[in-house]
């Protein structure tokens, strides 16, 4: 990796810029930190202010209809499942209609009664 002039006069390597190693580096960095907690600063302030007006940021709305789309995801299973109950009970009715015949026993060849093939 080519070393830039002014680096090379610092004795630096590669991506030491970057890395707290270089003098220069670790300066740039703590900077970056600080303008960081900076801006964080500010945009929890931000939201505090717009809390206390009694308004909701953007990030409380999406939060929001993230639960609102929840709450429909949950109810949307509940009337499948709902359905599907109903179902398994006209299944149950049916089966009670035909009686005592079909159980879950051997089949028969072709349907005849017996079960015996052509005798």
């Amino acid at each position: 990796m080519a070393i830039q002039g002014s680096q090379r006069r610092e004795g630096k390597r590669g991506g030491e810029r970057e890395r707290e190693g270089g003098r220069e580096g670790g300066r740039r960095k703590e900077r970056k930190r600080e303008r960081e907690k900076e801006r964080e600063k500010e945009r929890e302030g931000k939201r505090e202010r717009e809390r206390e007006r009694g308004r909701k940021g953007k990030r409380e709305k999406g939060k929001e209809r993230e639960r609102e789309r929840k709450r429909e995801r949950e109810k949307e299973r509940e009337r499948e499942r709902g359905k599907e109950r109903e179902r398994e009970r006209e299944r149950e009715r049916e089966r009670e209609r035909e009686g005592g015949r079909k159980r879950g026993g051997a089949r028969l060849k072709s349907g005849s009664p017996t079960g015996f093939a052509g005798q």
